[in-house]
C-alpha cells in the first residue's frame, strides 16, 4: 500500500516489545538502510510546506528502534542469513521474521510466539493450515497437541508432495529460536544451490531440545512473488481508512463492466 513491506515487519517487532533489531541484507539493498535513516532534506521540505502529517510519519521511521545491519556475503539460504547475526545475538533467544511477510493480527504474531516460549523455554515456530495444493510449497510439521493452538513438533518435512506429507500444517516464516540453533546451522550441510536450509538445522536442533509449533491467530500475507504482492496490495488498500472508501466502489464498477 503506502509503505514498504520491511516497515510492516519492523513495526510488528516493535509492537511485540522488541527494541533491538538486526536486518540481514544483501548486495544492492542500501535502500533499506536509507529508509530507516533520517532524511533531513525531505523533513525540511515537508516542514516548509506545512505537511505535518507526512513529516510526523517520516520522522517516526528513524526512531522506531535500534536497527543494525549485517550483510550476507552471498545468497546461501535462510540458515546462513540467520548465522550472520550470531555475534550480535550472543547467548539469548531471538525472533526471526522474514522480510517478505506481513501479518495482520490483534496480538503480533511474534508476541504470540514469545508467550509460548515463556512457558516452554525452547524454540517456537509459527505455523498455519494450508490447502492441499499448497503443501508442496512449505515445510510441513507433525506434532502432539499440548493446547488448542500449540503442538510439540515430532516431524518436519521440507516441501513434501501432498500424498507424503504428515499433515497440512505449514511452517509460516516466523520463529523464536534459542541460540543452540547456531551450532546446528554450523553442522548443516548445504543443499540445493549451495544453500543452508533452516529446516535442516531445526531437525538437528530437535535432537537436542524440544521445538514447539504455534498456530497463530491472525492473517499472513506473503509478498514473495508477484501474485502475492498484488493480492496483498489490493486487500490492504481496500481495507484502509485512507483509500478504501473511494476505491471499493471504483473496483466494483470495474468488475461490473467485465
Amino acid at each position: 500500500m503506502d509503505k514498504p513491506t520491511i516497515q510492516y515487519v519492523v513495526e510488528e517487532a516493535i509492537a511485540a516489545g522488541v527494541d533491538d533489531i538486526i536486518i540481514i541484507t544483501g548486495r544492492d539493498k542500501r535502500a533499506i538502510e536509507d529508509h530507516f535513516d533520517r532524511s533531513l532534506e525531505l523533513e525540511h521540505f515537508l516542514r516548509e510546506h506545512g505537511k505535518n502529517k507526512e513529516l510526523q510519519m517520516v520522522e517516526s521511521i528513524s526512531t522506531l528502534a535500534d536497527i543494525h545491519y549485517v550483510r550476507q556475503k552471498s545468497p546461501r539460504g535462510l540458515g546462513d542469513a540467520i548465522y550472520c547475526a550470531r555475534k550480535h545475538i550472543g547467548n539469548e533467544p531471538f525472533a526471526v521474521m522474514l522480510g517478505d511477510t506481513i501479518h495482520v493480527s490483534e496480538v503480533p504474531v511474534v508476541k504470540q510466539l514469545m508467550e509460548v516460549h515463556a512457558d516452554t523455554k525452547t524454540s517456537v515456530i509459527a505455523v498455519e493450515a494450508v490447502p492441499r495444493e499448497k503443501i508442496k510449497d512449505y515445510g510441513i510439521i507433525a506434532g502432539e497437541k499440548v493446547s488448542e493452538r500449540v503442538q510439540r513438533i515430532t516431524q518436519m518435512v521440507e516441501k513434501p508432495s501432498p500424498e507424503n506429507a504428515p499433515s497440512n500444517i505449514a511452517i509460516a516464516g516466523t520463529y523464536l529460536l534459542t541460540p543452540a540453533i547456531f551450532d546446528c546451522i554450523e553442522r548443516t550441510e548445504p543443499g540445493l544451490n549451495d544453500e543452508i536450509q533452516l529446516t535442516d538445522a531445526l531437525k538437528l536442533l530437535m535432537q537436542r531440545e524440544e521445538i514447539y509449533a504455534c498456530e497463530f491467530a491472525g492473517k499472513r500475507y506473503d509478498v514473495g512473488d508477484m501474485l502475492g504482492w498484488m493480492r496483498t496490495n489490493f486487500e490492504l488498500t481496500l481495507k484502509s481508512e485512507s483509500y478504501g472508501r473511494e476505491l471499493r466502489p471504483f473496483v466494483g464498477g470495474i468488475l461490473k463492466g467485465q
